[in-house]
């Protein structure tokens, strides 16, 4: 007889899950993406940083709406949950957090950031890193958490590091940027591990 592994997060229970709105430290705020956010996504695809190391196309405003569209029904689609990182007093995106490639059933995912210009420099980060991975182990219910960066961004390293994710190894020619394959980090925090 075959033992069947049971799922370590249920199918649905993501989509039943509202997506909460978490407050920063400094005045800042994680909240969905929306429409006024259009302007800060089409903007984040000309910023060289952004450019480097996440590579996005570039974006028309229309193609940013349909972006922040996807990202809502890939919540309901249970495939990842995105962010926006804002000033909690209102007005646009500042960068974006969020944990993708989801496999619920094998309870696990990988945190995603970036911030523009405008957020830069407030040390903002690092407590969104750790907010959202306490919400993946305590709501969602996820086993590992992970993040990979290119072994040549310190920022996300650091990012990484100070959030509470130690750094497991390094993934040899794992990501091609314009600049050729780039090795990358890989960093990851269980449930089972002490709170940062």
């Amino acid at each position: 007889m075959i033992n069947s592994i049971p799922p370590v997060v249920p199918a649905g229970r993501l989509r039943a899950l509202p997506q909460p709105e978490f407050e920063l430290p400094g005045g800042m705020l994680l909240r969905p993406w929306a429409a006024q956010d259009v302007p800060a996504l089409v903007e984040s695809c000309l910023d060289p940083d952004i450019r480097h190391w996440n590579r996005p196309a570039l974006l028309s405003p229309a193609e940013a709406e349909e972006r922040i569209a996807r990202w809502h029904a890939r919540r309901q689609d249970e495939e990842a949950v995105i962010w926006a990182v804002a000033p909690a007093t209102g007005g646009p995106a500042v960068g974006l957090i969020g944990i993708g490639d989801l496999d619920l059933a094998g309870g696990s995912g990988e945190i995603l950031y970036w911030l523009l210009p405008a957020g830069r420099g407030r040390g903002v980060m690092v407590p969104a890193t750790e907010r959202v991975t306490r919400w993946a182990f305590e709501d969602l219910g996820l086993h590992r958490v992970r993040i990979t960066h290119s072994v040549a961004n310190p920022a996300s390293c650091a990012v990484a590091t100070k959030a509470g994710f130690p750094l497991e190894g390094t993934m040899r020619g794992a990501l091609l940027h314009a600049d050729g394959w780039h090795d990358e980090h890989l960093h990851a925090r269980l449930r089972t591990d002490p709170p940062v």
